[in-house]
């Protein structure tokens, strides 16, 4: 009874990758020997058997061609060059990041001005800059204070980056994103 649970309860995996040899379903297939050379449509009987005669696999390309396009060539090396340029793809793409940058209605001047050259070191990066203005007890009475800070930033930021979410109160916090041009 156990045995059965195992088999019962175990998760089919699907093969990833394209279908090969005895795999492809469609009963004729057009051909692309190992060369490039084009050599038609066959049956994927005959196909295989040419593949074989080879040492190689025939691997379906398009399966959604009609007929299918298969190639004749290592089902390894297919797989290898397949994984290849996925890292390669994946090493080209740029992660934007969000930083935020954290300040109080009442942050002095020369800690303004150092938060925001550090912002725009963040965006000249080519990351999203989320400024958070927290306010804390009777503060929240003045939120002018904030609207006035905001504008100020946006003022500043207004030649390296644009806004992305307008100033916006959650909770006792305001909030704006903006992103690099």
């Amino acid at each position: 009874m156990v045995d059965f649970k195992q088999n019962y309860f175990q998760r089919r995996t699907r093969d990833k990758g394209p279908r090969s040899n005895n795999r492809i379903t469609s009963p004729e297939v057009q051909v692309i020997t190992s060369d490039g050379e084009n050599l038609g449509t066959l049956s994927t009987n005959e196909a295989i058997r040419k593949a074989k005669d080879e040492g190689l696999d025939l691997i379906e390309i398009a399966p959604n061609a009609n007929p299918p396009v298969c190639k004749i060539m290592d089902m390894g090396k297919y797989k290898y060059d397949a994984q290849k340029k996925a890292n390669k793809a994946k090493k080209k793409q740029k992660k934007i990041e969000l930083k935020e940058i954290k300040l109080r209605p009442v942050t002095e001047v020369h800690d303004y001005k150092f938060k925001l050259k550090n912002a725009q070191k963040f965006l000249s990066k080519g990351d999203k800059v989320k400024f958070t203005i927290k306010f804390k007890g009777r503060e929240l009475q003045h939120s002018h204070l904030g609207n006035e800070l905001m504008d100020k930033i946006k003022l500043d930021m207004q030649k390296i980056g644009k806004v992305e979410l307008h100033p916006k109160f959650d909770g006792k916090q305001m909030i704006m994103v903006i992103q690099p041009l």
